[in-house]
């Protein structure tokens, strides 16, 4: 869904109703070099240097076992996809940004009215809850409920101020929608939905990106992420060449962000034999 918890682990199966909202506060940022055709090669930052540093060990005392401790996590310098990254259709260069799955514990502010498609309220929640959750378009609320995108234009609900938009959602079971729902009407995954514009790419595909292959998929560094995604949202600001990955936690946003930025760009292949086995069908 887009405009985007602390829950579930991240590897959690794949799976908003049409039209969500889905994005980041890096989306609006220009591209480096961006130009009306952004199927270009964006020109590379200039290199950071190589570090080759190795973790350190420290002895536990009274035992003789030795403990690495965890290796600092640097962003990645670019580099080329391989050849065999790029079987199958490639697209070019796509936008990247990041969304997540807001919690309204985590909000202050004045109440305002959470709305339904019907205009009744669900909850009145604090407004920087709102606000975030009207870019975000799914989150959780303070006894578990999950709120997902419903529609745009609801005469009744407060004005997002980031889109300018009134928007309602729907009250989710946390069962069936723990992270929120897509634009496919499927629950939405942390690390491998992406919301996309649906006339570049349709929703149900799945899409290798090269650049987020090997990622770590937390700041423990001992899982790492296959470059696989499935588009199953999308959003009013998410237009031509553009991928929105849902993250389900702002530590994560804040990481991927830091390992490879909003807006540096990445290369999008569809019907790459790596994720062969990440699509599904459209919601019928």
């Amino acid at each position: 869904m887009k405009n985007v918890g602390k829950r579930m682990t991240l590897g959690a199966a794949l799976a908003l109703a049409a039209c969500h909202t889905a994005g980041s506060s890096w989306m609006a940022q220009p591209l480096p070099g961006e130009s009306d055709d952004f199927a270009s090669e964006l020109p590379p930052p200039p290199p950071e240097p190589e570090r080759t540093e190795r973790p350190r060990q420290t002895r536990v005392i009274g035992q003789g076992e030795r403990v690495k401790t965890p290796r600092p996590i640097q962003a990645r310098p670019p580099s080329k996809p391989s050849k065999a990254q790029l079987r199958g259709k490639v697209l070019g260069k796509f936008r990247n940004t990041y969304y997540d799955f807001p919690s309204e514990g985590d909000h202050q502010g004045e109440p305002v009215a959470l709305k339904n498609a019907k205009c009744k309220t669900i909850r009145d929640v604090p407004r920087g809850f709102y606000e975030t959750l009207c870019v975000q378009g799914s989150g959780t609320l303070a006894d578990g409920t999950t709120v997902s995108f419903a529609k745009r234009d609801c005469k009744c609900a407060e004005i997002c101020p980031r889109t300018d938009q009134k928007i309602c959602f729907d009250a989710l079971p946390r069962s069936k929608f723990p992270w929120g729902r897509g634009a496919t009407g499927r629950a939405i995954t942390p690390l491998l939905t992406v919301a996309v514009d649906s006339d570049v790419i349709p929703l149900g595909t799945a899409l290798y990106i090269p650049e987020y292959d090997g990622l770590p998929r937390d700041a423990t560094q001992t899982s790492f992420h296959d470059g696989c995604f499935v588009a199953e949202d999308r959003g009013s600001r998410i237009k031509d060449k553009h991928v929105d990955v849902f993250t389900g936690h702002e530590s994560i946003t804040r990481l991927w962000n830091q390992l490879l930025p909003s807006n540096r760009g990445v290369t999008v292949v569809l019907e790459s034999p790596r994720c062969a086995r990440a699509k599904i069908a459209p919601e019928g």
